[in-house]
Protein backbone atom coordinates (compact mmCIF):
# COMPACT_ATOMS: atom_id res chain seq x y z
CA UNK A 1 0.00 0.00 0.00
CA UNK A 2 1.48 3.32 -0.93
CA UNK A 3 2.34 5.83 1.35
CA UNK A 4 0.57 8.53 -0.45
CA UNK A 5 -0.46 8.16 -3.83
CA UNK A 6 2.11 9.91 -5.27
CA UNK A 7 4.83 7.57 -3.99
CA UNK A 8 4.62 4.86 -6.64
CA UNK A 9 5.03 7.44 -9.34
CA UNK A 10 7.72 7.00 -11.89
CA UNK A 11 9.09 10.38 -11.41
CA UNK A 12 9.79 9.79 -7.37
CA UNK A 13 13.51 8.84 -7.09
CA UNK A 14 12.01 6.82 -3.80
CA UNK A 15 9.93 4.12 -5.94
CA UNK A 16 13.45 3.39 -8.05
CA UNK A 17 14.44 0.18 -7.95
CA UNK A 18 17.89 1.24 -8.76
CA UNK A 19 21.38 1.75 -6.55
CA UNK A 20 22.32 5.16 -5.34
CA UNK A 21 25.04 6.05 -8.58
CA UNK A 22 21.84 5.51 -10.88
CA UNK A 23 19.58 7.46 -8.83
CA UNK A 24 22.19 10.31 -9.05
CA UNK A 25 23.47 10.47 -12.25
CA UNK A 26 19.38 10.33 -13.82
CA UNK A 27 18.69 13.05 -11.38
CA UNK A 28 22.15 15.11 -12.65
CA UNK A 29 20.60 14.64 -16.49
CA UNK A 30 17.04 15.83 -15.13
CA UNK A 31 18.52 19.17 -13.23
CA UNK A 32 21.47 19.62 -15.90
CA UNK A 33 18.44 19.62 -18.81
CA UNK A 34 16.06 22.00 -16.53
CA UNK A 35 18.80 24.61 -15.45
CA UNK A 36 20.48 24.71 -18.84
CA UNK A 37 17.16 25.44 -20.56
CA UNK A 38 16.68 28.22 -18.41
CA UNK A 39 19.72 29.82 -19.05
CA UNK A 40 18.74 29.39 -22.64
CA UNK A 41 15.24 31.04 -21.72
CA UNK A 42 17.45 33.97 -20.15
CA UNK A 43 19.33 34.59 -23.23
CA UNK A 44 16.50 34.41 -25.46
CA UNK A 45 14.54 36.54 -23.59
CA UNK A 46 17.54 39.07 -23.48
CA UNK A 47 17.81 39.18 -27.30
CA UNK A 48 14.12 39.79 -27.60
CA UNK A 49 15.21 43.02 -25.29
CA UNK A 50 18.05 43.94 -27.46
CA UNK A 51 15.88 43.48 -30.45
CA UNK A 52 12.84 45.95 -28.81
CA UNK A 53 12.70 49.17 -29.84
CA UNK A 54 11.66 50.41 -26.75
CA UNK A 55 14.48 51.36 -24.57
CA UNK A 56 15.60 48.27 -22.19
CA UNK A 57 16.36 48.09 -19.04
CA UNK A 58 19.46 45.95 -20.18
CA UNK A 59 20.88 49.30 -21.70
CA UNK A 60 21.14 51.47 -18.74
CA UNK A 61 24.39 51.89 -16.81
CA UNK A 62 23.64 50.70 -13.67
CA UNK A 63 22.55 47.53 -15.24
CA UNK A 64 25.38 47.45 -17.33
CA UNK A 65 27.95 47.26 -14.52
CA UNK A 66 26.08 44.91 -12.42
CA UNK A 67 25.77 42.49 -15.50
CA UNK A 68 29.82 43.22 -15.59
CA UNK A 69 30.21 42.26 -12.33
CA UNK A 70 27.54 39.13 -12.14
CA UNK A 71 29.26 37.58 -15.41
CA UNK A 72 32.92 38.19 -13.30
CA UNK A 73 31.79 37.00 -9.84
CA UNK A 74 28.58 35.62 -10.43
CA UNK A 75 29.49 31.62 -10.98
CA UNK A 76 29.68 30.89 -7.65
CA UNK A 77 26.37 32.23 -7.53
CA UNK A 78 25.08 29.79 -9.64
CA UNK A 79 26.72 26.98 -8.30
CA UNK A 80 25.20 27.84 -4.58
CA UNK A 81 21.73 28.28 -6.13
CA UNK A 82 21.77 24.82 -6.19
CA UNK A 83 21.55 24.48 -2.27
CA UNK A 84 18.40 26.13 -1.86
CA UNK A 85 14.60 26.18 -3.32
CA UNK A 86 13.78 28.71 -5.73
CA UNK A 87 16.48 30.84 -6.04
CA UNK A 88 18.44 28.71 -8.33
CA UNK A 89 15.75 29.07 -11.13
CA UNK A 90 15.77 33.03 -10.81
CA UNK A 91 19.98 32.64 -10.97
CA UNK A 92 20.11 30.79 -14.28
CA UNK A 93 17.44 32.88 -15.62
CA UNK A 94 19.61 36.03 -14.69
CA UNK A 95 22.87 34.05 -16.12
CA UNK A 96 21.42 33.58 -19.07
CA UNK A 97 19.82 36.94 -19.17
CA UNK A 98 23.16 38.98 -18.64
CA UNK A 99 24.95 36.70 -21.36
CA UNK A 100 27.10 34.99 -18.36
CA UNK A 101 29.88 33.59 -20.85
CA UNK A 102 29.85 29.17 -20.80
CA UNK A 103 33.48 29.48 -20.03
CA UNK A 104 32.98 30.63 -16.46
CA UNK A 105 28.64 29.07 -16.31
CA UNK A 106 29.37 25.63 -17.51
CA UNK A 107 31.63 24.88 -14.36
CA UNK A 108 29.35 26.41 -11.93
CA UNK A 109 26.42 24.64 -13.54
CA UNK A 110 27.88 21.20 -13.76
CA UNK A 111 29.35 21.47 -10.20
CA UNK A 112 25.78 22.97 -8.90
CA UNK A 113 24.10 19.90 -10.35
CA UNK A 114 26.34 17.26 -8.92
CA UNK A 115 26.03 18.52 -5.62
CA UNK A 116 21.91 18.98 -5.94
CA UNK A 117 21.70 15.43 -7.47
CA UNK A 118 23.76 14.01 -4.56
CA UNK A 119 21.86 16.09 -1.59
CA UNK A 120 18.47 15.40 -3.49
CA UNK A 121 19.41 11.53 -4.10
CA UNK A 122 20.71 10.76 -0.66
CA UNK A 123 18.92 13.31 2.16
CA UNK A 124 16.60 14.86 0.58
CA UNK A 125 14.40 11.97 -0.33
CA UNK A 126 15.23 10.64 2.81
CA UNK A 127 13.81 13.67 4.41
CA UNK A 128 10.74 13.22 1.77
CA UNK A 129 10.57 9.40 3.26
CA UNK A 130 10.47 9.53 6.67
CA UNK A 131 7.59 12.64 6.44
CA UNK A 132 6.00 10.41 4.03
CA UNK A 133 6.13 7.27 6.63
CA UNK A 134 4.91 9.95 9.51
CA UNK A 135 1.85 10.61 7.18
CA UNK A 136 0.58 7.29 7.00
CA UNK A 137 0.91 6.72 10.92
CA UNK A 138 0.24 9.79 12.27
CA UNK A 139 -1.17 12.01 9.77
CA UNK A 140 -2.00 14.88 12.36
CA UNK A 141 1.67 15.15 13.43
CA UNK A 142 2.54 15.30 9.86
CA UNK A 143 0.36 18.48 9.67
CA UNK A 144 1.21 20.27 12.75
CA UNK A 145 5.34 19.65 11.90
CA UNK A 146 4.04 21.41 8.61
CA UNK A 147 2.78 24.13 10.35
CA UNK A 148 5.31 24.64 12.77
CA UNK A 149 7.87 24.91 9.19
CA UNK A 150 5.30 27.22 8.14
CA UNK A 151 5.95 29.22 10.88
CA UNK A 152 9.38 29.37 11.53
CA UNK A 153 9.51 30.24 7.71
CA UNK A 154 7.55 33.99 8.58
CA UNK A 155 9.08 34.63 11.67
CA UNK A 156 12.30 33.73 9.98
CA UNK A 157 11.08 36.11 7.04
CA UNK A 158 10.35 38.84 9.26
CA UNK A 159 12.73 38.89 11.76
CA UNK A 160 14.75 39.23 8.60
CA UNK A 161 12.82 42.12 7.51
CA UNK A 162 12.50 44.11 10.75
CA UNK A 163 16.74 43.86 10.73
CA UNK A 164 16.53 45.62 7.32
CA UNK A 165 14.38 48.28 7.88
CA UNK A 166 16.35 48.68 11.21
CA UNK A 167 19.86 48.98 9.68
CA UNK A 168 18.21 51.29 7.11
CA UNK A 169 16.82 53.79 9.41
CA UNK A 170 20.54 53.65 11.52
CA UNK A 171 22.10 54.46 8.27
CA UNK A 172 19.42 57.58 6.96
CA UNK A 173 19.43 58.92 10.74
Amino acid sequence: MPILPLQSAWWNPLSWDAPFGVVAAALFVIVTARASATYLLGRFLRRSSDQSRRASLAHRPGFQAAEEKLNRWGAPAVTLSFLTVGVQTMVNLAAGFTRMPLRRYLPALVLGCMIWATVYASAGFIGIGAFMTLWRVHPALAIILVALVVVAVIALVRGQSRGQSQDSARSQG
